[in-house]
């Protein structure tokens, strides 16, 4: 499996914000998001080449339960499954981070954690924005990921504009549970972050979603590997 980092730390997103955690980030990812975080690991060849083994024995270093899948598209590798199997049978709790573009059966991981991208992912670069456009949402990928797999669903706010998107995206999917959505501001930086916050705070008061905090903007203002 291609590599592009492991690192320990805690767990910026989602419902298991805070928690300690060692983060397995895979190289190699289809979508161009406008505002990606981790640009880095879009290509195949920012990583190297590990075994299942390999990676396993890296990440018992650190006296931590918890594992995070992330990429990059984790949902690319067809070796996912086994160094998810690998990773439980090591007594790990393994989350998947997802933008749920692609379906996966059959993995033991404890939790998938998708990313739905709105249109205001769409880089401006034409050439870019076709490729992304073409790949970015799928609904019946989504569907399959929530129906068979324990979930959280995040999505990424840049603007008051985005609500309408995340709920007709969800009326979409549908059978989805409101206590499994999350609403995170888009940020690359703190001082984003805290700019952006009240306006996701009052959408999740009135739709009822969660916020998804950012630690590791709010902490470590984005820094790599923290």
């Amino acid at each position: 499996m291609v590599i592009n980092e492991i690192f320990y730390s805690l767990q910026g997103e989602g419902f298991f914000a805070g928690v300690p955690s060692v983060f397995v980030r895979l190289a190699g990812c289809p979508l161009r998001c406008r505002w990606c975080d981790t640009k880095y690991a879009w290509d195949m060849d920012s990583g190297t080449e590990h075994s299942i083994d390999e990676i396993v024995e890296t990440v018992q270093k650190w006296p931590c339960r918890f594992v995070v899948i992330s990429g990059g598209e984790p949902m690319i590798n067809p070796d996912l499954p086994k160094l998810v199997q690998e990773l439980k049978d090591s007594g790990k709790h393994v989350t998947v981070e997802t933008a749920g573009i692609v379906y996966m059966p059959d993995m033991l991981c404890d939790l998938i954690s998708i990313s739905p991208k709105l249109s205001n992912s769409t880089p401006k670069d034409k050439k870019l924005a076709a490729a992304h456009e073409d790949s970015r949402l799928d609904i019946a990928v989504l569907r399959e990921l929530i129906d068979n797999y324990k979930y959280q669903l995040k999505f990424v706010v840049d603007s008051a504009e985005d609500l309408s998107e995340i709920q007709q995206t969800i009326e979409k999917i549908g059978n989805v549970d409101v206590e499994k959505v999350m609403l995170m501001p888009q940020a690359a930086t703190r001082d984003e972050l805290l700019a952006k916050s009240p306006l996701v705070a009052e959408m999740c008061k009135s739709t009822g979603f969660a916020f998804g905090q950012r630690l590791q903007v709010l902490l470590w203002n984005n820094e790599r590997g923290k």
